[in-house]
């Protein structure tokens, strides 16, 4: 298994693990919470089969990545992100942000620029800016954070049980759109998270990404479900689209925050039609 090593937390290395698979022009997907790399395979399946280069990872403290205490942080997600397609040494690639992958995807550009960005995408993302301030009152009273955090700490594992039912609106879509195993599954890989990064995580979807978005120079889609029940469209995606110049917005119609894996065929062929389809 292929691990990045990243930094360091006493005697111990922080790594992250990625698979790297297929060839032609490379596509980083960067996964959401409380999730790992292996949220992509609907997407990694779609992508291999258009001819790229499919890079995922897990996010530190996730997956099988290192569990560190320290570094959940957008500066040091993205400094991450970095170190690892440093390492890669790729170029004229792809960001792909699912959530607060979304994140990642907007303090990449914000740090490093766009030298050998090609082009990028944001799905249900947590962009631009979910707290609400006197210059950003369409935002999420703080008290609402401070409650998932006081959730999470109380029992992450309960907390998981009902996240995941608007993660993927199960009222609506279970037996149609999502099996019940997918969800377990989520919520399995989410109970093998890290404890301290499935709490520190949490103030970090109301981070201010404003600035960062009009840094983005790249051609970029924005995609979102119109009854996203984690990151309503109207306080992220629709905003995040006028942030970025020349962004294209794609709106599901019905889907959730998970429009990766409910509505993966249509998500699915926008992306490949987006970053190009390299099979002759």
């Amino acid at each position: 298994m292929p691990f990045a090593t990243v930094g360091t937390e006493n005697s111990g290395n922080i790594d992250l693990y990625y698979e790297d698979h297929g060839s032609g022009d490379p596509v980083v997907l960067i996964h959401g919470y409380p999730l790992s790399g292996a949220s992509w395979e609907k997407q990694v399946a779609a992508l291999l089969a258009a001819g790229h280069r499919v890079i995922t990872y897990d996010r530190r403290g996730f997956g099988k990545s290192s569990q560190p205490t320290t570094g959940y942080n957008y500066d040091t997600f993205a400094e991450d992100l970095h170190e690892l397609v440093t390492q890669l040494k790729l170029s004229d690639f792809a960001l792909v942000g699912f959530s607060m992958g979304g994140g990642e995807v907007a303090r990449y550009f914000a740090k490093y620029g766009s030298k050998g960005v090609s082009k990028a995408v944001i799905i249900s993302g947590v962009p631009p800016f979910l707290l609400k301030t006197a210059d950003n009152p369409e935002g999420v009273d703080s008290s609402v954070f401070e409650g998932i955090q006081k959730a999470v700490a109380t029992d992450r594992y309960a907390f998981f049980t009902d996240f995941f039912k608007n993660f993927y609106n199960t009222d609506l879509l279970l037996g149609k759109r999502v099996s019940e195993q997918a969800v377990h599954s989520s919520w399995n890989i989410a109970a093998d998270a890290s404890a301290t990064a499935c709490l520190a995580c949490v103030p970090t979807w109301h981070e201010d990404f404003r600035k960062d978005l009009t840094r983005i120079d790249v051609p970029t889609l924005v995609i979102q479900g119109d009854a996203d029940r984690i990151l309503p469209i109207a306080a992220s995606g629709l905003r995040t689209a006028k942030l970025i110049n020349g962004a294209r917005l794609l709106v599901v119609k019905d889907g959730p925050h998970c429009i990766t894996w409910t509505h993966a065929d249509q998500v699915n062929s926008e992306l490949v039609k987006f970053l190009g389809n390299r099979i002759a």
